[in-house]
């Protein structure tokens, strides 16, 4: 197995064909009932009930898309609501997602400077050394908030580039509120987040940071809502990586998205999270599948799947 984060996903998106990346943000009040209404996961405010029926529901749609997506992004925000224990799951479903072949990314968009910073990446991206938690594996990639600039990216660059991991710098957002702020100009026209992918770019050039296959370790978050700037992106930064949401729920297209591939059909991985793990509440699923909450996940994944491939091949 390649050791380079890029090369991983890379070989990862070849294999499973698609750049399709599952987004799994569980809420347990959207949980399917079969999960919910069982007499040991049937109250949302009992702690270990709720932590169970995230964790049932979690660990089964992994399960379900491992054999059709590369990876899988994990917001630990859902996972936080459950405090120390809500972490616990975190990790173990990081652990079950790795033993399912997947890339992990987790979205987690941390930020600080100097030390702080530095223990941000090794918290999430350095796998434990402490004795009796050496099974606790970390993710293959977190989102970071750039806000700071160079000395805010470039600890969880240093971090990355030892471990094997990757970096996503959230630099455009998919909401629409965004572009209040990121797309506000300088003096020259030069866009807040011009200015924040021009300078991920320097650091993400740096030959540390570039897998074999030429792709970079330090990727960016642009919202696949963004069409006016996908096309100068990609050109501008070839060696990126781009993590894509927006697909789906949040309205962005399939063609759309798949702008920010390369040629090769990779450098993009593009995630829809809501559309398909609550692929059960969506009529065209129930009609076909009734309360076969499992299968109304895999068939909405492949249908994407096939929506992405299509929309690549146009």
């Amino acid at each position: 197995m390649a050791t380079h984060f890029s090369d991983r996903l890379c070989n990862a998106v070849k294999t499973k064909k698609t750049p399709l990346t599952i987004g799994l943000d569980p809420v347990y009040s959207k949980l399917p009932k079969a999960i919910t209404s069982h007499k040991d996961m049937n109250d949302e405010f009992d702690l270990g009930a709720a932590i169970d029926a995230t964790f049932e529901f979690c660990t089964k749609a992994i399960r379900i898309v491992a054999p059709i997506v590369p990876a899988i992004k994990m917001n630990i925000a859902f996972f936080e609501n459950y405090l120390w224990e809500g972490l616990e799951m975190y990790y173990s479903l990081i652990a079950e997602a790795k033993q399912q072949g997947l890339e992990v990314i987790a979205d987690v968009k941390r930020g600080d400077i100097g030390h702080s910073a530095t223990q941000y990446a090794i918290a999430n991206l350095k796998n434990s050394e402490f004795m009796d938690f050496e099974d606790i594996v970390k993710a293959d990639a977190i989102t970071v908030n750039g806000f700071a600039g160079a000395e805010g990216i470039e600890p969880f660059a240093s971090v990355a580039a030892e471990k094997g991991k990757g970096v996503f710098v959230w630099v455009r957002a998919s909401n629409p509120s965004a572009a209040a702020i990121q797309d506000f100009q300088d003096a020259d026209g030069v866009k807040m987040y011009e200015k924040l992918a021009e300078i991920t770019a320097e650091i993400a050039n740096k030959p540390r940071s570039i897998g074999e296959n030429g792709y970079s370790d330090i990727g960016m978050v642009v919202g696949g809502t963004t069409v006016e700037q996908t096309a100068e992106m990609r050109s501008k930064y070839p060696k990126t990586w781009f993590l894509v949401p927006g697909l789906g729920s949040q309205g962005a297209s399939p063609e759309d998205c798949v702008k920010f591939c390369n040629a090769d059909g990779n450098g993009a991985l593009i995630a829809a999270s809501r559309s398909i793990i609550y692929a059960y509440n969506d009529p065209k699923y129930i009609e076909k599948y009734g309360d076969n909450w499992e299968k109304c996940i895999e068939q909405a994944a492949t249908d994407t799947k096939i929506m992405l491939y299509q929309a690549l091949n146009k």
